[in-house]
C-alpha cells in the first residue's frame, strides 16, 4: 500500500502563492489534482518517475510548478497567481509505473492522499 500525505494548504488572497508537499512511501509517476466543492476531481499536473518531464492541464499552465525531490520521495506543487476558482481540494496521487506518457484521468492512478484544502478569497 502506497502511503501519501498531502500537506501546504491554507486560505490565501488572489494573487497569492502556496506550496503543497506530497510526502510518498516510495518513487512513482505522480499527479496533483483538483476536487471544487461540487464537482469533479480535475487534473492538474503531473511529473514523470525521473522528475524530468512534467505535463499540466491548460488551467493552471503557467502559474502552477510540479517539481520533486526523489532523495525524499516528495512532490511539489508551487502555485501562483492564485484565482478565487483555484479553490479546491487538492489531491497528490501516484501511479506505479516508471515510464513516461500523459495520465491525466483519475482512474489513471493507484493511490491518493488524503487531500488538502486551498481556499482562495477575492
Amino acid at each position: 500500500q502506497v502511503q501519501l500525505v498531502e500537506s501546504g494548504g491554507g486560505l490565501v488572497q488572489a494573487g497569492g502563492s502556496l506550496r503543497l508537499s506530497c510526502a510518498a512511501s516510495g518513487r512513482y509517476y505522480m499527479g496533483w489534482f483538483q476536487q471544487a466543492p461540487g464537482k469533479e476531481r480535475e487534473f492538474a499536473a503531473a511529473i514523470s518517475y525521473s522528475g524530468g518531464t512534467t505535463y499540466y492541464a491548460d488551467s493552471v499552465k503557467g502559474r502552477f510548478t510540479i517539481t520533486r525531490d526523489n532523495a525524499k520521495n516528495t512532490i511539489y506543487l508551487q502555485m501562483n497567481s492564485l484565482k478565487p476558482e483555484d479553490t479546491a481540494v487538492y489531491y497528490c496521487a501516484a501511479k506505479r509505473t516508471t515510464t513516461w506518457r500523459i495520465y491525466s484521468r483519475s482512474s489513471d492512478y493507484d493511490d491518493w492522499g488524503q487531500g488538502t484544502q486551498v481556499t482562495v478569497s477575492s
